[in-house]
């Protein structure tokens, strides 16, 4: 079993910052890419922010040079850094990994529960 915990959302007012964090826990060998992504009210789930095993990011044009994505591989964590927040932010954030639990078997994709994030204009 293998299970992602979210934490850091909340409220913050327009322009403020918050910082998400995920750990992931249970049978894990390894562990591949790490992303967050969101999902506004009425909208489909977007890719936010991704890093891959060797640290390599990309980013969702809206969030390009106010969000940092970061991982700590000892810590089976990832991060996610937003600064310069804006009222269209305002999402569930989920975290998702592609883990693999023994050294024979695939990747498998797993999400946390989601945390909410809300900014206030």
């Amino acid at each position: 079993q293998v299970q992602l915990v979210e934490s850091g959302g909340g409220l913050v007012q327009a322009g403020g910052s918050l910082r998400l964090s995920c750990a992931a826990s249970g049978s894990i060998f390894s562990i591949n890419a790490m992303a967050w992504y969101r999902q506004a009210p009425g909208k489909q789930r977007e890719l936010v922010a991704r890093i891959t095993s060797g640290s390599i990011t990309n980013y969702a044009d809206s969030v390009k040079g106010r969000f940092t994505i970061s991982r700590d591989n000892a810590k089976n964590a990832v991060y996610l850094q937003m600064n310069s927040l804006k009222s269209e932010d305002t999402a569930v954030y989920y975290c998702n990994a592609a883990i693999k639990s023994w050294v024979v078997g695939p990747f498998r994709d797993y999400w946390g529960q989601g945390t909410q994030v809300t900014v206030s204009s």
